[in-house]
């Protein structure tokens, strides 16, 4: 039985937050290609009513469980990225409007529904999925780690995930502790 859009992507979010054991106030971005999600190559069919869904599925589990959405935009725009003025108070905006074939379709959704989006060249996410091959690994923290999803697959794209950590400093007698981090 082939599940819907919306379900394929609440499964793969929920499943990364909960192999990343993200908490609260945690940043995840997410990079989508609706051409890949469509079955097309990337960058050849952006699909705004593919967004919505997507986007719907990412945004109810991640304000339900208090995380902030980052999404990416597509190379025409430098894969800058779209999020509510909250997550980033510290960054500078760039001036910029997303459209679906500049900037990608669930970037427009993304600032089209965040109550107060704002566009930055650059952020540091604690996790971070990648559906279609967009490339994400710009906009997480310095340490990624890959995460093997069960559920890595959303329409006809590929989903990738990865979570961060903090770099370990110190000699080969270092103790660490990843749980504390």
């Amino acid at each position: 039985m082939q599940t819907s859009i919306y379900d394929q992507t609440h499964a793969a979010i929920q499943e990364l937050c909960e192999k990343a054991k993200l908490k609260a106030g945690n940043l995840v971005v997410v990079g989508c290609s609706t051409s890949e999600v469509a079955g097309d190559t990337i960058g050849t069919n952006s699909s705004p009513a593919l967004a919505a869904e997507i986007f719907r599925a990412l945004h109810d589990y991640t304000a339900k469980n208090g995380l902030f959405l980052a999404v990416q935009c597509c190379e025409h725009l430098n894969r800058a990225i779209i999020t509510e003025r909250q997550a980033v108070p510290f960054s500078e905006p760039v001036n910029v409007v997303p459209q679906p074939k500049a900037g990608g379709s669930l970037a427009t959704q993304a600032y089209a529904a965040f109550r107060d989006p704002v566009a930055v060249e650059e952020i540091k996410a604690d996790a971070g999925l990648d559906i279609g091959f967009t490339l994400i690994g710009m906009h997480l923290k310095k340490v990624a780690v890959p995460l093997r999803l069960e559920n890595n697959v959303i329409g006809g794209a590929t989903v990738l995930a990865a979570r961060t950590r903090p770099k370990f400093i110190g000699g080969s007698r270092a103790v660490y502790d990843e749980e504390k981090l």
